[in-house]
């Protein structure tokens, strides 16, 4: 791979098509960081959409919505097979995979991550209780441990995996941000290459101690555009309010009132 940084140790490229740059081949396998909309690398994505990159085996927790996040490769037809453990947001996934145009491996959701974290650390399969005894176990080896069945799972290793962290340094380190946190660290130590889009990039380095993907794992690295952070269920309500709280309003009022008198 051909390296395109300035400084010894930067890893940072000047946008997402740059950060892509003979990585993108027919029938890869990528792997992309997120949970639900959040955490998605979502420049990243829309650069291997552009790109027209086709047959593609996408790993991820789920595969976004209509028209958002992964859900824009399924819509531009570039998805042949899916390894994913929820996908009940997608109706346009639904539709391929009934129709037979979209193969689907359903992972149970611990599963996948442990695959995954599997992959990065370099050990070709594990065994789990997982699924035993269900269409998950179907076609793998099942053995008996102690009393107990347990299933034969394969580690993940992607050909390229894509993370979204909220802060990053030159070098790589990356810090994630409450739920984004969920599958970017086991994807990023999950693939041959693995391109990263920060929100914060930053010259010095992080501290170590609250580094939470070490800049090892980081080959290439851009900053991410300001967008709005999409909400999957955005669900509210009109606030209401009861006589209780009415009453509890008032005496605190009078209370206030009191005290601001005393105190004058």
């Amino acid at each position: 791979m051909t390296r395109t940084t300035s400084r010894a140790g930067d890893r940072r490229q000047p946008s997402a098509v740059a950060a892509l740059d003979g990585l993108l081949h027919d029938g890869m396998t990528v792997a992309v960081g997120g949970f639900g909309l959040s955490g998605n690398p979502n420049d990243l994505i829309e650069a291997v959409r552009d790109s027209g990159v086709r047959d593609l085996t996408i790993v991820s927790n789920n595969m976004g919505v209509d028209g958002k996040g992964l859900g824009i490769l399924l819509e531009n037809d570039q998805v042949r097979r899916v390894l994913a453990s929820y996908v009940g947001e997608n109706k346009l996934f639904a539709q391929q995979y009934l129709d037979g145009a979209l193969e689907v491996e359903f992972v149970p959701q611990g599963t996948l991550a442990e695959r995954l974290r599997a992959g990065g650390a370099g050990i070709p399969a594990f065994y789990t209780p997982t699924g035993v005894g269900t269409p998950v176990a179907e076609g793998k080896p099942v053995d008996e441990i102690d009393g107990r069945r347990y299933v034969l799972e394969r580690a993940i290793v992607a050909d390229l995996s894509l993370v979204h962290a909220r802060r990053a340094d030159r070098f790589g380190n990356l810090v994630y941000r409450y739920t984004a946190r969920n599958f970017n660290p086991v994807i990023a130590t999950a693939g041959r290459v693995t391109v990263v889009e920060a929100e914060e990039i930053t010259d010095e380095p992080i501290d170590p101690d609250v580094v939470v993907t070490p800049g090892i794992y980081t080959h290439r690295l851009v900053l991410a555009r300001e967008r709005v952070k999409d909400i999957e269920q955005r669900t509210v309500r009109p606030a209401q309010r009861t006589d209780q709280n009415t009453e509890q309003d008032t005496e605190q009022s009078t209370a206030d009132a009191t005290t601001a008198g005393g105190a004058a």
